[in-house]
């Protein structure tokens, strides 16, 4: 075998360098500029240089947040509280977020519904879904309710009106506060017929007559008797809030030096702020109301199969499982836990709503399966509300609908009465 010649390879790398050095490929690589020929050498001439060509701009990828900019672009509830968080006043959000203490009860709501799973059965006909629900001889086309939550001004300048718009959009029942910043009557127009009224009694007793007979004579058929806040509670999220908050807010608060603004449904009373609480208020109050009123009478506020039972005894005629959405005490409770204990001791002889962390039209399943006739949501729909006034509020209750159709489908279960216990399990 010969040997490679090593002047060739030499030879060869000279013609490569020049080639290289004529290349206009020169000019793109980094600190490569090409040197003139000096006179009288008999390299070629190099090629002229091109001008570089710039990089097309970068467009940056909008951030996932930024694509909800109408009550349509939401997917689920949890977008309309990101749009919430940047469209409302600071301590009008804190508001709607806060629980008490740590928090823990708030947390535990959702952390309760989260531990359910679905037994979903196949091979059943769910071409034809029934959401139908009947309360007090009124048939609703969903189970979905609109819970009581004052000052809705305060999220949206058209406030309770407009949640009371979209409710009359698809026929969902709503719940009107005691410390609405509406009128009932307003409300009522506005929704078509007349609301439920969820009562704060007040320590005085002229002041809880003026308002009940107030909304009996408005049309309201039932009374829900809130029981769940005889004093204050430590909700520790709204002051935080309310501390990076500027506004002076003399609108819907107290200015200073001034009387504390009186709500639409303690004015006219002699309602003074002291008589809001109620600490003397025992299970002999329902029997008061009843002298006075022949409204339903739904209390709302129970977690215990104990006052279950009670609330029967003294007439009740619903009960509404509720921890104010972990507002009130920080008992740690999630109120889907407590559903059952409740569901056994009313056994069907009054009906039985349920708020506290319901999210997703999955929740609304379960707590059908715990035992509810009907499921309540709070946050969700201010979210839609601070976040684009009426759509905002029609497209959460649009969400939660579909969600509950979807759910319902993939179940197995075509109607809520086909909801029942082995529909759900636990982890």
């Amino acid at each position: 075998m010969s040997q490679a010649n090593p002047f060739s390879r030499t030879a060869n790398r000279r013609d490569f360098l020049r080639w290289l050095a004529a290349s206009p490929l020169l000019a793109t690589l980094p600190g490569c500029t090409p040197r003139a020929a000096s006179p009288g050498s008999n390299s070629r001439t190099p090629a002229p240089v091109p001008t570089p060509i710039p990089p097309a701009p970068i467009t940056p990828r909008p951030s996932l947040d930024d694509l909800v900019t109408t009550a349509a672009d939401a997917l689920d509830v949890f977008d309309m509280e990101k749009v919430a968080e940047t469209t409302m006043p600071a301590a009008h959000f804190g508001y709607i977020q806060t629980g008490v203490d740590g928090e823990e009860t708030q947390r535990n709501n959702r952390n309760g519904l989260e531990s359910i799973h679905i037994r979903a059965r196949r091979l059943v006909d769910v071409s034809r879904l029934d959401t139908r629900v009947t309360l007090f001889g009124r048939e609703w086309p969903t189970p979905i309710v609109i819970a009581p939550c004052g000052s809705q001004k305060g999220f949206h300048p058209e406030g309770e009106l407009a949640t009371a718009r979209a409710a009359q959009a698809a026929t969902h029942l709503q719940a009107l506060s005691t410390v609405s910043s509406t009128a009932v009557e307003e409300v009522n127009e506005a929704r078509g017929e007349p609301v439920w009224y969820q009562l704060y009694a007040t320590s005085n007793w002229e002041v809880t007559r003026a308002v009940v007979e107030r909304v009996r004579a408005a049309g309201c058929p039932v009374i829900v008797l809130t029981v769940d806040l005889p004093a204050g509670s430590n909700r520790l999220t709204l002051q935080r809030w309310t501390r990076i908050d500027d506004r002076t807010c003399n609108s819907c608060h107290r200015p200073r030096g001034r009387a504390p603004t009186v709500k639409p449904m303690f004015q006219g009373t002699p309602y003074r702020p002291g008589d809001f609480r109620t600490p003397a208020m025992t299970w002999d109050f329902i029997g008061r109301l009843r002298e006075i009123t022949d409204q339903r009478i739904v209390v709302k506020g129970l977690m215990t199969h104990e006052d279950a039972t009670l609330a029967l005894e003294h007439g009740a005629d619903g009960i509404w499982v509720s921890n104010h959405g972990g507002r009130s005490e920080g008992s740690g409770q999630a109120t889907i836990d407590a559903l059952p204990e409740i569901a056994a001791v009313v056994s069907g002889q009054v009906p039985i709503i349920v708020d506290g962390g319901f999210r997703r039209g999955s929740d609304i399943f379960k707590g059908i399966a715990r035992g509810a006739d009907a499921v309540a949501v709070g946050r969700p729909y201010l979210w839609g509300l601070g976040a684009f006034g009426q759509p905002g509020v029609e497209r959460v209750l649009e969400i939660l609908r579909n969600e509950l159709a979807l759910t319902m489908r993939l179940a197995g279960t075509p109607s809520l009465a086909s909801i029942g216990e082995t529909s759900i399990g636990t982890d």
